[in-house]
């Protein structure tokens, strides 16, 4: 008989009510979470110099009314999330090379573009206030599944690559 309390070695096969694994009973690391996040720091970092770069000639060609595109610069690091994590590989870069993926837990489908910007949002605005990032955290904790609030807010998990 399939017990949710069991050990995730015992979780291998899937459970006998469903053909394949549900992607909740596969959980990833926050220790991988976290890692990954400290790579994408500086992947954003470049992420932004190139954007710098792009707009800065933008602007030079188009006599500085292009200058106006160094609004959109605050946002980079949800461009960046939005585009990676709302591509085809289903993550940014700092989670891929830590093997992890963004999906959506009940049928492991791929996150849309506009879903994984508003997570990305979420997890900084939650980053930015103390209060708010011990709170996600310890959703993360206490939760067997390791998902985090903002994960649990949009409906998102984040699971070993495979």
């Amino acid at each position: 008989m399939y017990d949710p309390r069991s050990t995730y070695a015992d979780r291998t096969a899937p459970p006998p009510f469903m053909g394949t694994l549900p992607v909740p009973y596969v959980r990833a690391s926050l220790g991988a979470r976290t890692v990954a996040y400290l790579l994408d720091i500086l992947f954003i970092f470049g992420f932004t110099a190139f954007l710098t770069l792009l707009i800065t000639v933008v602007g030079l060609v188009t006599f500085g009314l292009g200058w106006t595109l160094f609004a959109v610069l605050p946002a980079s690091g949800i461009i960046y999330s939005a585009i990676t994590v709302g591509g085809s590989r289903q993550s940014t870069i700092g989670q891929r090379m830590m093997g992890l993926r963004v999906v959506a837990p009940e049928s492991g489908r791929p996150v849309d573009f506009v879903t994984a910007a508003v997570h990305a949002l979420l997890f900084y605005v939650a980053v930015s206030t103390f209060l708010l990032w011990c709170v996600d955290v310890a959703f993360g904790l206490v939760r067997s599944d390791r998902r985090l609030g903002h994960d649990l807010l949009l409906g998102l998990a984040v699971v070993p690559a495979r």
